[in-house]
């Protein structure tokens, strides 16, 4: 798999740093940033001005790996402008814009809905469209609630979740992640939610490392805050294949078909929160797959599109189409810019591309080098925990020789400093946390070939090395 083919953009016209800088400082409002904190020329402002393969360049013109592919997005990496380009202009020259609203639809969107039926997993064959990941949430939520009112069960107003875990900040999807840090600047959430455990087993006891014993575990936890909540009461149950927030947290063996016979059992639906998972990310169209997921629901954004427009999605199956399709019955949700015929033609082009590419197989065939790779990391003594799947890992991270937490001097000099400040240097764009738990995150284009991902591996290796003898 190639990482260097590529258009390159000229910098010929290309606006000063230090004057888009202090543009944004003027003008732009930043996601989850401390706004205030870019100073009045934008000066803590990192701007990325263009990408090649799996690489992006700054305002400034260094180069660096990208290692989180956007933000989950990037799949294709940065090369492939020239297909995309020709899809929306097509496009865009035969329809620009038409709703999928009031009986009304467009071919491209079509398409697109009967495409992904074809990848999808078992029994789902329908799709309603939005504009991003916690859209596809939010109608997710609906179309579940819309589902049991129909079936004669309005009491189904419920929602469980896992602890830790991130679905979206509208407010409805909000309603479904217990961070405080997020909910509470907005009130009470929109969905009255019960969290349980995630299946994280760092710093669990040994017994846990057992896949029958820990799945046991878990399943009995939840079946006990259905009992506890009011089975009759539970509209559906969402959970990521691989939980993103937390680190690449991966389920044990039996899990998945757990969450599905539970759901059968107490009649409520289950949802594969499939945002990040979705597309290759592990190896798979969806990683639920991976590990024998049945959902009746899964949403999807991000690597739809490989990042070359916005999009989201909510797969429904069948047995739950059965129910809202109904003559008659009316689904009271919808958004403006749904299945916009650019993103389908978009989405389209990506599907082909993937297949065309063999991206999966090329996930496929580097995963194991990768996660040998990143085991590997695990001997550094400030790496507590390497866990992860495909293309997609995390370190979680411990503050001394004996695993113990980071003091507050240790989390400023590493977690906020040092770590994120040396992979950068060393040109490697990472994901470093630092709230509930420090981690470093890599989630590299799909195109990337074993050259990048030891390279990526090299870098993080020399930073927590750095790091370690630090503690």
């Amino acid at each position: 798999m190639t990482t260097s083919t590529s258009t390159s953009t000229s910098t010929s016209t290309s606006t000063p740093a230090g004057e888009l800088t202090a543009t944004a400082a003027r003008h732009l409002l930043l996601n989850m940033t401390p706004n205030g904190s870019l100073g009045a020329d934008g000066e803590n402002l990192f701007v990325v001005q263009r990408g090649e393969g799996p690489y992006v360049d700054d305002a400034d013109g260094k180069r660096y790996i990208d290692g989180l592919s956007g933000l989950y997005c990037c799949q294709l990496g940065y090369s492939y402008a020239p297909e995309f380009a020709e899809a929306a202009g097509k496009q865009l020259r035969e329809l620009c814009f038409s709703p999928l609203w009031s009986s009304s639809a467009h071919p491209t969107a079509i398409e697109l809905s009967e495409r992904l039926a074809r990848i999808a997993p078992v029994d789902i064959e329908h799709t309603f469209f939005s504009g991003g990941g916690a859209e596809a949430v939010e109608t997710a939520w609906k179309v579940a609630r819309r589902y049991h009112a129909l079936r004669g069960e309005p009491d189904r107003v419920k929602a469980i979740s896992r602890r830790g875990a991130y679905h979206g900040l509208t407010i409805g999807a909000l309603s479904l992640t217990d961070d405080p840090g997020l909910r509470e600047p907005y009130g009470p959430g929109a969905i009255d939610t019960t969290f349980v455990s995630n299946t994280n087993r760092f710093g669990l006891d040994p017994e846990c490392l057992d896949d029958g014993v820990y799945t046991t575990r878990l399943l009995a936890e939840l079946e006990a805050a259905i009992l506890a909540e009011g089975p009759e009461t539970i509209a559906m149950l969402i959970a990521e294949p691989v939980q993103n927030r937390g680190g690449c947290i991966t389920p044990p063996e039996g899990y998945w078909p757990g969450l599905r016979a539970l759901a059968d059992r107490y009649g409520f639906l289950l949802v594969a929160d499939e945002v990040i998972t979705a597309f290759g990310r592990l190896g798979e169209w969806f990683g639920g797959d991976r590990y024998g997921a049945r959902p009746d629901m899964v949403t999807v954004a991000k690597g739809i599109t490989a990042g070359y427009a916005p999009m989201g999605a909510t797969l429904v199956s069948n047995r739950v189409t059965e129910v809202i399709n109904q003559p008659g019955v009316v689904l009271n949700h919808g958004y403006t810019f749904a299945g916009h015929p650019l993103s389908a033609a978009i989405a389209l082009r990506s599907l082909e591309i993937m297949e065309r590419d063999r991206i999966l197989e090329n996930v496929r065939g580097l995963q194991d080098h990768l996660a040998g790779r990143m085991a590997s990391l695990g001997d550094l003594p400030i790496v507590g925990d390497v866990r992860g799947a495909g293309f997609f890992y995390a370190c979680e991270l411990v503050g001394d020789l004996n695993g113990g937490g980071f003091s507050d001097t240790a989390r400023a000099d590493l977690i906020t400093d040092l770590i994120p400040r040396r992979l950068r240097e060393a040109g490697l764009l990472a994901r470093v946390y630092n709230r509930a738990a420090p981690l470093v995150q890599i989630a590299p284009p799909l195109i990337s070939d074993r050259h990048l991902l030891d390279r990526i591996a090299d870098i993080l290796a020399d930073t927590l090395d750095e790091a370690s003898a630090r503690l």
